[in-house]
């Protein structure tokens, strides 16, 4: 796809349509790769995100417990010192 390069105040830029930016769900930032001659612009992944609000509305849920031990009976926490 070729696209214009635009002038931005001081600097140059490119524009994505509306289509683009939905299709690859990018929105106010992107990653960009330089790499052999090459510009990769790609959404920037934040996988984790929300998941701060997530743990505190678990632990106001009280859904934040243990399912199992973390320490098990047959265990010797001696081998760990």
């Amino acid at each position: 796809m070729e696209v214009s390069v635009i002038r931005i105040g001081n600097s140059k830029g490119i524009r994505f349509s509306k289509t683009i930016l939905e299709k690859y769900n990018i929105r106010d930032t992107v990653d960009l790769i330089l790499e052999k001659g090459q510009i990769i612009i790609r959404p920037l992944s934040r996988p984790r995100k929300g998941w701060d609000l997530a743990f505190k509305e678990m632990n106001a849920n009280g859904d934040d417990r243990l399912l199992f031990n973390d320490v098990f009976d047959d265990e010797n926490l001696d081998e760990w010192k």
